[in-house]
């Protein structure tokens, strides 16, 4: 998926309003991505043809949001936030697939006369963690005793019967390109001004609203933007659950071994069993000093 650049679009369009705006736009002085950038795309989102969705989730750059070359944040609704929550899952920022899956799901509920509050729920659960990564992140959670902690049979029913208990979101809440392609977590969210100052802003207001969650960061990249939060006194060390492999199937091995199904002898040279073993045992300490 390709976006188009600042120069392209407003030859295509004439019209700058269109155009993607230049870094450095201050999200401190920016108006706030929430229900009023939903406002403003609504009209957009319901008069295309969904298959123009399929096509650039971006919508020829109509839903950019903020550029840094050669890094773009588009729009797409993952603003919801579950009030409630007791537990966070976070990845690194919502894929052009996601954002394909949440942008179609908001035009169906909005369409069918869903109001903006419902529309956006639905759409973030459509787009939430599906496929083998959903399993292999439930193997992991029960594996750790997240569901005992939770009083559930298996933090399966978190996508099912209990979703009221658990909030879906990314460390960059807004789909990130770049250049063109879906965001991987380099350049650093950390130290690269526009991810950092989204991250500031929108993670932080989310962990601010869910004060009695615990957060599992989905890989290091996104660890690493959890902490800058830990470090700034915006959340509690002992509410961070750091040190799960990654969900993906491309880390089938190191989940394997996390889950006691492979043994040390078996593992290939790219697993460090050792960093494993002190994650999980962390993990396990972490979860059992948790309050009920």
């Amino acid at each position: 998926m390709r976006v188009r650049s600042c120069q392209s679009l407003s030859k295509a369009t004439n019209d700058s309003r269109q155009c993607l705006r230049e870094w450095p736009m201050s999200f401190a002085t920016a108006k706030r991505i929430e229900v009023s950038e939903l406002q403003r795309f609504a009209s957009l989102i319901t008069e295309v043809p969904e298959s123009e969705i399929a096509a650039d989730v971006t919508l020829g750059g109509r839903l950019l949001l903020a550029q840094q070359q050669p890094l773009a944040i588009s729009y797409a609704p993952f603003e919801h936030i579950q009030h409630g929550a007791r537990i966070a899952i976070v990845g690194i920022t919502p894929g052009a697939q996601q954002a394909r899956n949440a942008l179609g799901e908001l035009r169906r509920q909005l369409i069918a006369g869903a109001d903006h509050g419902t529309a956006l729920g639905a759409a973030k659960t459509f787009a939430s963690f599906s496929g083998p990564m959903r399993a292999n992140l439930v193997a992991m959670l029960d594996y750790i005793g997240l569901a005992g902690w939770m009083g559930l049979g298996s933090t399966a029913e978190l996508w099912t019967s209990w979703s009221d208990l658990v909030h879906f979101t990314s460390a960059i809440r807004y789909p990130v390109f770049i250049n063109g392609e879906n965001y991987g977590g380099s350049p650093s969210m950390i130290t690269t001004p526009l991810l950092r100052q989204a991250l500031l802003q929108y993670l932080a207001e989310e962990v601010s609203a869910l004060p009695n969650a615990v957060w599992v960061p989905l890989g290091p990249k996104v660890s690493e933007g959890l902490a800058l939060l830990v470090k700034r006194g915006l959340l509690s060390a002992d509410r961070l659950l750091v040190g799960l492999p990654h969900p993906s199937g491309a880390n089938a091995e190191r989940i394997s071994y996390f889950l006691g199904r492979k043994d040390r002898a078996s593992l290939s040279a790219k697993t460090s069993p050792d960093t494993i073993d002190a994650h999980r045992a962390a993990l396990f300490d972490l979860i059992g000093n948790l309050p009920r």
